[in-house]
C-alpha cells in the first residue's frame, strides 16, 4: 500500500481508504473488516453520523484493539450543514463519543450539494464557525466537506478558503469534475474520491462488453489506474461490506506510476467504441443545455444513455436513473419523460443533438419497471 500527503493538511494517508458505511451487517463484521484494511495497510477510516451504526461500531473496534496504535491511524466523520452552531457542537461532541475519541483527525461537513446550504453554514455562529472553533479546542485537527453537488457549486465552496479538503465524484466515466481536480492542487487541497467501484460504475459487476474492452485489465482495475496514476488524487474510497470484499484492491495500491502503453490502447479502444456505438447521437457533456425549465438533468440523463449503449451498462443505467426524483439534493434533478418537447435546450446544444428524441429513448431504456402482480398474466 503506498501513501499520498493529503494536501496542506500534510497527512500521510494511504490511497485507498476504508468508508464504513456498508460494514454494518454486525458488530462483528465491521470490526473484522475494519481488522482486515489496517493489516492491508490502510491508515484511513472514514464514518458518518449518517451512515447507521457505522460510528458506534467503528468506535468499539478502536476500543477494542485493531492490532495499529492510535497515532498510525487517521479517522474521518462526516456531520450534515447546518446554519446552527449550536447543533454542530453537539454534533460533533456526539461523535467524538460514539467514536470513543478525543479527536477527529479529519471532519467533513457532509452533503454540501446546494447553494443554501453553502450559504447556510456560513452564517454568523452557523456550523462553519463552529467548527472552526473545534478546531480551535483540538476536537478536530483539518476541515474539509463532501458534495455530490454541481461543478460550480464545488469550486465555489472551494474558493472559500475554509477547507483543506474535498470528497467528490470524479472517475473514468464521469470527468465532469477535472476543474475541480485541477483547483485543488492550486489551492494544495486533499482529494478524496466517493465510491469509485460503485458510483464508477457498478464495475465489481461490469458488462461482458466493457469487460471485454478493458482487457486484460478489469474495468475496475482500469478505472483504479486512471484515478491512481493522476498525482492530484489523494486517496479512493472503497466500501467494503466485509473483509473479502478488500481483495479487490490488492494489485492497486502499489500502482501510483504513469498509464502504460497497454493502459493507454484500454482507454482508446473505450473512446473508438464509445464514437461507433452512440454516432452523431453522442452526448459529449458540455453542459449547455442547462437550465430546462422542466428541471430534467440533461446531461446525466444521456451521460446514462451513453453509457447503456456504448458499454452495455444498462444495469447501472437503471440503479442511477432510479434515483432521479427520489434522492432530493444528492441527485437531483427530473427523469426524461418529464420532457414537454418546448424546445429551450435545442438551440444550446453545440451537437445539435435532437434532446427531447434522446431523453424519451433513455427514459424506454432505463425507466423503473415495476414488479408483476401474481394475479398478472405474463
Amino acid at each position: 500500500m503506498q501513501y499520498r500527503r493529503f494536501g496542506s493538511t500534510e497527512l500521510r494517508l494511504s490511497v485507498f481508504s476504508l468508508g464504513t458505511m456498508r460494514c454494518l451487517s454486525s458488530e462483528e463484521m465491521a470490526i473484522a473488516t475494519i481488522r482486515k484494511a489496517l493489516e492491508m495497510g490502510i491508515n484511513h477510516l472514514e464514518t458518518a453520523r449518517g451512515y447507521g451504526n457505522s460510528e458506534q461500531y467503528l468506535g468499539r473496534a478502536l476500543q477494542g484493539g485493531v492490532g495499529c496504535p492510535r497515532e498510525q491511524m487517521h479517522i474521518t466523520s462526516k456531520l450534515p450543514p447546518t446554519a446552527d452552531g449550536r447543533q454542530m457542537r453537539r454534533w460533533i461532541d456526539e461523535s467524538l463519543a460514539r467514536l470513543g475519541l478525543e479527536y477527529l483527525d479529519t471532519l467533513a461537513i457532509h452533503g454540501i450539494n446546494t447553494p443554501e446550504q453553502l450559504a447556510g453554514i456560513q452564517e454568523e455562529n452557523g456550523g462553519l464557525e463552529a467548527a472552526q472553533q473545534a478546531q480551535k479546542l483540538g476536537k478536530i485537527r483539518h476541515l474539509g466537506f463532501s458534495t455530490h453537488g454541481s461543478l460550480e457549486l464545488i469550486l465555489e465552496a472551494m474558493q472559500t478558503g475554509a477547507f483543506e479538503f474535498v470528497n467528490l465524484h470524479y472517475y473514468l466515466f464521469f470527468q465532469r469534475h477535472q476543474r475541480a481536480i485541477a483547483l485543488a492542487k492550486t489551492l494544495d487541497m486533499g482529494v478524496f474520491i466517493i465510491s469509485p467501484a460503485d458510483k464508477g460504475g457498478q464495475l465489481h459487476q461490469p458488462p461482458e462488453r466493457l469487460r471485454r474492452l478493458c482487457e486484460p485489465l478489469s474495468p475496475l482495475g482500469l478505472n483504479y489506474r486512471f484515478l491512481l496514476s493522476d498525482p492530484r488524487v489523494s486517496t479512493l474510497s472503497v466500501g467494503a461490506a466485509n473483509p473479502g470484499e478488500l481483495e479487490a484492491i490488492g494489485p492497486w495500491g502499489d500502482r501510483l506510476d504513469p498509464l502504460t502503453p497497454q493502459e493507454h490502447d484500454c482507454l482508446a479502444r473505450l473512446d473508438q467504441e464509445w464514437t461507433e456505438q452512440l454516432g452523431p447521437d453522442a452526448c459529449h457533456q458540455c453542459y449547455d443545455c442547462l437550465p430546462c425549465p422542466e428541471n430534467i438533468q440533461i446531461p446525466e440523463v444521456l451521460r446514462l444513455r451513453n453509457l447503456a449503449i456504448a458499454y452495455e451498462m444498462e444495469s447501472f443505467g437503471q440503479y442511477r436513473y432510479r434515483m432521479f426524483e427520489n434522492a432530493g439534493h444528492w441527485f437531483p434533478g427530473r427523469r426524461g419523460n418529464r420532457c414537454t418537447d418546448c424546445g429551450d435546450c435545442l438551440p444550446r446544444c453545440p451537437k445539435q443533438l435532437d434532446i427531447p428524441r434522446l431523453l424519451r429513448d433513455t427514459h424506454g431504456r432505463l425507466r423503473p419497471r415495476e414488479g408483476r402482480r401474481l394475479w398478472q398474466e405474463d
